[in-house]
């Protein structure tokens, strides 16, 4: 069973979002989390998936000579990717609606990395999602950011909010990726590790 194999081992969740917490729970599994603050910086010249690689790395790198022997550190960061851009948290209302006016009746690209580390080995897996808002009026815009003041999310939005429940009329990919964390991949990439 699943739950024997990651016997004796401590999975570490560096991560302070409240929906990475929620699902590492609803997962069942056994885990702590651990707290290092790192200044999330990344070089211009990066696209796409190397940026939340890189900064997946980043926090990790953080921990590095702090593990010892059966624990797995993960550590994640997701992009929202539009038009060659990376959309991260707005800094304040207007740009969030500018942003959400941007995604508006158009795909973007939800991009998550996340790195597993432990003291001898460290694996980096990615995953895209591909999401579609339907034409949102400013009306429909400037509720949601009033509202729920998305400051804290990358591209402005939670789908699993009012603005995801009524806007996203498609996703390919993993659902659990644009909430914020690829659960199906950190499953299947954790029992590869202690397999």
């Amino acid at each position: 069973m699943w739950k024997d194999k990651l016997e004796g081992y401590k999975i570490i969740l560096a991560s302070g979002s409240p929906r990475r917490k929620q699902f590492f729970e609803s997962m069942e599994l056994d885990f702590e989390i651990r707290l290092k603050s790192v200044d999330e910086v990344y070089p211009d010249s990066l696209e796409g998936y190397e940026i939340p690689e890189y900064l997946s790395k980043l926090k990790a790198s953080v921990f590095k000579g702090s593990l010892i022997n059966k624990e797995i550190l993960i550590t994640s960061d997701t992009v929202v990717w539009y038009q060659g851009k990376s959309l991260a948290k707005p800094t304040d209302k207007e740009e969030a609606v500018e942003m959400l006016s941007a995604l508006s009746n158009d795909w973007h690209d939800v991009i998550t990395s996340v790195t597993f580390t432990t003291n001898s080995l460290q694996k980096t897996v990615n995953h895209t999602t591909k999401v579609k808002f339907k034409a949102l009026t400013k009306e429909e815009i400037n509720f949601y950011v009033e509202k729920f003041k998305p400051l804290d999310k990358a591209g402005a939005y939670g789908i699993q909010e009012w603005i995801g429940l009524i806007g996203i009329e498609e996703i390919k990919g993993s659902y659990t990726n644009v909430v914020g964390l690829p659960t199906q991949l950190v499953y299947k990439t954790l029992m590869s590790m202690v397999g």
